[in-house]
């Protein structure tokens, strides 16, 4: 599965960005997805997974409340709506595909098959 996402930029504290991540095909409806961060000199950071089947979501703590993944319906298209940014958001956001087998670690990155290119985010005034 090949991912792009977009979305990103520069916001002020407090802001918003809605990050989205397509899809190539309608393999990802059946398995599971997931966004991921990283800064320069650390490891990529889980953010957020959702499930193919039911979409039930799973975020971060430091995300919980600020931070809401959706689906276009029926579509091959995520998103990560990203509310009341903060200066520690700023980070690489890559979103990752579960292709064929549903790994139940979905918040570390070993258990994706397929990544994007990643998108900047930057939070500062």
């Amino acid at each position: 599965v090949q991912l792009q996402e977009s979305g990103g930029g520069l916001v002020q504290p407090g802001g918003s960005l809605r990050l989205r991540c397509a899809a190539s095909d309608n393999t990802l409806r059946s398995v599971a997805m997931g966004w991921f961060r990283q800064t320069p000199g650390k490891e990529r950071e889980f953010v957020a997974h959702m499930r193919g089947g039911d979409l039930k979501a799973f975020y971060a703590d430091s995300v919980k409340g600020r931070f809401t993944l959706s689906k276009d319906n029926g579509g091959n298209t995520w998103y990560l709506q990203m509310d009341n940014l903060e200066s520690e958001d700023t980070a690489v956001y890559y979103c990752a595909a579960m292709v064929g087998y549903y790994s139940p670690s979905w918040s570390s990155s070993s258990s994706y098959d397929d990544w994007g290119q990643g998108t900047q985010v930057t939070v500062s005034s």
